[in-house]
């Protein structure tokens, strides 16, 4: 990282103190694509942002500077960064009043940075970058090919994250124009203050467009790279643009866990949960992968409160789904990339009760799929730990809140339960009573691809390894 970048100064502030941030390698076409859904949805938006563009050089902004016409008119200030060139301050969006140029030094490390950041009180979202330098991209040196390029950095929708980003490129503004700067600052008050009172935009929207553009430059892509030489290039291409389609479903998940001040790890302690039981099952790697995703995002959104009934029809999908369900907003996003319909699946049927009561198919026994009657189990018994142990004060033992989860899970084995599930909790709550650890932690929102990989036989990958998880947990009795 280039001493002096915003991505540096970020970093740098989270090593200590903070929750640690994780970098990903992106290419530059999944940067376009994610930056035009990201900048697209303000002119959806009810409430009007601050946003700032950090562009390396003046003829990048130029190549996009007609379509910050049309957001500058959503937007209350829009701030360009970039290293003057012809044409930079002249383009009739440069004289816009609310359209700031920032002329950056070529020497300035943010002129080396891909930036996109946006404020609003409703919507928040940043893309935040460094290009990688020639000792990075090794022998071969800087890439021939403009859709090679790869930047360093993060992207992410995460309110507090996006807002002191934004501070920082703030800070960075004012050296070059105080007055400014001070500006900018005031309106950054304003909108924190207006987000009290606003609803936030509807984010399952928001990242089912980023999906969609990602896959329209998937496609745009096949066909691009005619020769067989570039065959490897394209797959990687591909590859990058699919786990920033996970990473969008992924980083969704993360906000609803933080927005949950009392239970903020609990997708984290559901993949753990699920994970010790389908090892305590004897499960194959692949569909330990599945149930692994499914366990990050199985807050999207709670089937508990479907009230409508099956619709006649078939599952189109590829694999069998059971008869035809009326679906909610987070499975029918999910279902938009085609690796993922197994997972939406799971999460379709995680409300099921084993005695056949359960919605949205009515499935009874073992018609529901194993995966969900594992996950729905693991995810109400974590949710029973964390209200326990938000309600009983520490009385320097650390209570036994494990135990009361599981009794409570007993009461309703053979009704809402698969038994035999039940019976391999309580196994695993005996090892927690006698010392077992269960392996917590956040997971990393930019290495999505591996969980993707399912879809071959299980006996060939009956021997991967299925966490990365380090020790460390919340569930000693």
């Amino acid at each position: 990282m280039l001493k002096g970048s915003i991505v540096q100064q970020l970093d740098a502030a989270h090593r200590t103190g903070k929750r640690p941030i994780r970098f990903g390698v992106y290419y530059k076409n999944t940067l376009v694509a994610l930056c035009h859904a990201l900048e697209d949805w303000i002119l959806n938006s009810a409430s009007s942002p601050i946003v700032i563009a950090a562009f390396q050089r003046g003829k990048w902004y130029l190549q996009e500077a007609d379509r910050y016409n049309d957001l500058a008119k959503k937007s209350r200030n829009v701030v360009i960064m970039a290293a003057a060139e012809s044409g930079f301050a002249e383009h009739p969006t440069s004289e816009m009043a609310n359209v700031n140029l920032v002329s950056l030094d070529p020497s300035d490390p943010v002129a080396q940075e891909w930036h996109l950041m946006i404020l609003s009180p409703t919507y928040t979202a940043v893309v935040l970058c460094q290009e990688l330098s020639e000792e990075d991209y090794g022998p071969a040196g800087f890439p021939t090919e403009d859709r090679d390029r790869k930047f360093y950095g993060l992207w992410t929708f995460e309110p507090e994250l996006v807002k002191e980003t934004v501070e920082l490129a703030i800070e960075h503004i004012g050296r070059y124009n105080p007055e400014l700067g001070k500006a900018l600052t005031a309106q950054v008050q304003a909108i924190t203050e207006e987000a009290v009172a606003q609803e936030r935009d509807d984010l399952s929207e928001i990242v089912s467009r980023v999906v969609e553009y990602l896959q329209t430059s998937q496609l745009e892509l096949t066909g691009s790279i005619p020769d067989a030489h570039s065959f490897s290039s394209q797959q990687a291409l591909d590859r990058n643009l699919v786990s920033n389609e996970i990473q969008a479903f992924l980083r969704m998940a993360q906000l609803m866990d933080l927005a949950d001040t009392t239970n903020p790890m609990a997708a984290a302690e559901v993949v753990a949960l699920a994970e010790m039981i389908g090892q305590l099952l004897d499960l194959p790697a692949w569909q330990m992968k599945r149930l692994h995703l499914a366990a990050l995002l199985h807050r999207l959104e709670p089937l508990q409160g479907v009230e409508s009934v099956l619709s006649s029809g078939s599952s189109s999908d590829e694999e069998n789904d059971g008869p035809c369900c009326p679906l909610v907003q987070g499975a029918q996003v999910l279902r938009r990339m085609p690796q993922l319909r197994a997972v939406a699946r799971i999460l379709t049927h995680e409300a099921e009760w084993w005695n056949g009561t359960g919605l949205p198919g009515g499935m009874a026994g073992e018609e529901i799929p194993l995966e969900s009657r594992i996950l729905a189990l693991a995810a109400d018994f974590q949710q029973r730990v964390a209200l326990h142990r938000a309600n009983q004060p520490d009385d320097g033992s650390g209570g036994n809140y494990a135990a009361q989860a599981l009794a409570e899970c007993q009461a309703q084995q053979g009704e809402r339960w698969d038994p035999k599930l039940v019976d391999t909790l309580a196994l695993l709550v005996m090892g927690l009573q006698q010392g077992l650890t269960l392996p917590v932690s956040a997971p990393n929102m930019t290495a999505g691809m591996w969980l993707l990989d399912f879809r071959v036989d299980s006996e060939a990958k009956a021997g991967e390894a299925t966490s990365s998880y380090s020790s460390g947990g919340r569930y000693e009795s």
